[in-house]
């Protein structure tokens, strides 16, 4: 016979509490129960496991081997339990991302706050990187994964689609527009125009804008990260068109932030090796992370067009 755990579990309950009521209350089942599979354990077995002296049940000789081997089992299932409460913690794990500016600022940090609530123990080593720095941030294994602005080909990277964005206009509260509900690509570039390089990602959904409707892209002040332009546009030195999620917390900031009539929509990406398959914390994280943004643009928009 091939004992089972809950058989295991029985024998012990028994043995530790030296009675059939006591080994019921110790595993929260009834007396019946207990008796019936005791009574089966020692019919399959063939053998007396218990005998009972002054209203106690005592291991009996033949079984003691029995109960020792019993207890290094229930020790291991022990110890197997605790190491699973702790992968469920996260003890012990290190989970290593990466991210570019945009998406860091603002959306990475909520999620891995809900993923800490997830898993208070786990690690986590979080980088900021710039596009060009995520192909060997992978491929060096120096993370597992990378949350993208944009996607382009790769032989050993997978790119899974993260969420959509959009791009807003952002003006200091003291600026003529702050107010607008909406602004029109064409009344953008009525204004000094504080942005990125437009073969950026971003920038270039603009830039192809502009030239759609032949107006000229002139940037007064070119930056390469989000914050940066945020902060020249804080002083009134122009306005600037950003992705939604670098200002998710800025509303309250010196800055004015004001939805953009033309469809500016983009798709963010979470990357990582075609050779290696997610942990489950990783991808834990990629769905906090993909229902963080969608749950912010969902809300920016209804407010937008409240």
């Amino acid at each position: 016979m091939t004992l089972t755990l809950r058989q295991i579990e029985v024998i012990r309950s028994v043995m530790v509490a030296g009675t059939i009521a006591g080994a019921a209350r110790l595993m929260n089942v009834t007396q019946p129960g207990v008796s019936r599979t005791m009574k089966h354990i020692e019919s399959s077995l063939g053998i007396k496991l218990f005998v009972k002296k002054a209203g106690r049940y005592v291991p009996t000789s033949e079984a003691r081997d029995i109960f020792t081997q019993l207890q290094e089992v229930h020790r291991k299932v022990e110890d197997l339990q605790i190491s699973i409460g702790q992968l469920e913690r996260g003890r012990g794990v290190e989970l290593a991302l990466g991210s570019v500016p945009s998406i860091a600022n603002v959306m990475v940090p909520h999620a891995v706050a809900v993923l800490r609530r997830h898993y208070p123990d786990i690690l986590v080593n979080f980088e900021i990187l710039k596009i060009e720095e995520a192909i060997d941030y992978l491929m060096l294994a120096r993370g597992e994964v990378v949350v993208m602005s944009y996607f382009f080909e790769h032989p050993s990277i997978t790119f899974e689609p993260l969420a959509k964005g959009r791009l807003v206009c952002i003006a200091s509260k003291d600026h003529p527009i702050a107010s607008r509900s909406a602004i029109s690509p064409r009344e953008i570039s009525e204004h000094a125009l504080i942005g990125i390089d437009p073969k950026d990602p971003y920038g270039a959904i603009m830039a192809d804008i502009f030239e759609r409707e032949k107006l000229d892209y002139r940037i007064s002040i070119r930056a390469r990260f989000g914050t940066t332009v945020c902060a020249l546009v804080k002083q009134n030195l122009g306005i600037a068109v950003i992705d939604a999620f670098t200002v998710a917390d800025m509303t309250d900031q010196g800055l004015a932030i004001i939805p953009i009539s033309e469809k500016t929509d983009f798709q963010t990406y979470v990357a990582y090796r075609s050779d290696a398959a997610l942990s489950s914390y990783a991808e834990s994280f990629v769905t906090m992370l993909r229902r963080v943004m969608e749950d912010y643009i969902r809300k920016a928009h209804g407010q937008a067009y409240a």
